[in-house]
């Protein structure tokens, strides 16, 4: 994402095999987007230049902004952070990637907490361009401000929280909508192709244009009141629908890096998800205009 906009990037993991696997990867995220039109196969060639690796965090010393995206664990992070202080200078920001760990934890064995906050950018970021921006009590506010701004030279969409929460407010909404999906693949009201079908069909549509309380606005609210209260009792509320994952993950299934998970994971469901995401970047770049129509209509009546 910011080598694609003209900054100078390093990557740094200690194993050799890691950084490979990152360089292979961004050749082909930047064949990827030459692909949907973005960039010419030259440019995707200047960018990919821009990415140069390093196994030890001295290879860092010269970063203006350091983006962790390491393993959920705090005490993993935190010892990251040390080293990266000894490197790094003074006014270096410190940010982490973490999917809904709050910074003030994060932060706590900084010895310069005010350059470190929560940078969450959604997967894969070349195509979903938010930014979870979340402070911790004692981030400077020029450090907000700037990690803000280079999100959005970087061609992103970044959103400041008011307040940190566990999952933030993307996981938070995500993982509400998993739980109820696992919830009725377990209970067998649907299967897993059928489900996914229905979200990406109807409500993942409306949600392109339409927030989730935007929508209840639109509907009305005694309309979702009446729902609700019809409906609500009925939802997960629990964890439970996690067994259907413990199960999987217990049986070394976890997902596409296996070969298998809800779904086996073979060369036609590759080949589907390829060109999923080239429709995906190929909306980004010139998204189809039902804004415009709809205003159009209004403008009309």
């Amino acid at each position: 994402m910011f080598a694609s906009a003209g900054f100078d990037v390093t990557v740094y993991d200690p194993d050799p095999c890691a950084l490979a696997n990152a360089s292979k990867n961004c050749r082909a995220v930047f064949l990827e987007m030459a692909a949907a039109g973005m960039f010419t196969p030259s440019q995707a060639a200047a960018a990919e230049a821009r990415v140069a690796t390093a196994e030890a965090p001295a290879g860092l010393c010269e970063a203006e902004l350091a983006i962790e995206a390491i393993v959920e664990s705090v005490d993993a992070k935190q010892s990251l952070y040390a080293d990266l202080e000894s490197v790094l200078s003074e006014a270096a920001i410190i940010a982490s990637s973490t999917s809904g760990i709050v910074p003030e934890l994060l932060s706590e064995r900084l010895r310069r907490p005010g350059r470190f906050l929560v940078a969450h950018f959604w997967n894969p970021p070349h195509i979903i361009p938010l930014v979870e921006v979340v402070s911790a009590p004692k981030t400077d506010a020029w450090a907000v401000a700037k990690l803000v701004d280079w999100v959005k030279a970087a061609n992103g969409k970044p959103v400041l929280l008011s307040q940190a929460a566990p999952g933030f407010i993307g996981n938070r909404l995500q993982f509400a909508v998993l739980r109820e999906a696992l919830h009725m693949l377990q209970a067998g009201i649907a299967d897993a192709e059928t489900i996914d079908e229905v979200m990406k069909q109807s409500v993942g549509r409306r949600y392109r244009w339409i927030g989730p309380l935007e929508g209840a606005d639109i509907g009305g609210l005694d309309t979702f009141l009446a729902i609700g209260t019809q409906l609500l009792p009925h939802l997960a509320s629990n964890d439970e629908a996690l067994d259907v994952l413990r199960k999987l993950v217990s049986e070394k299934r976890r997902g596409r890096r296996d070969g298998h998970g809800i779904y086996a994971w073979d060369a036609d469901r590759e080949s589907r998800l390829s060109e999923s995401r080239l429709q995906m970047l190929t909306e980004a770049i010139d998204p189809p205009p039902y804004p415009t129509v709809r205003l159009a209509r209004e403008i009309k009546q």
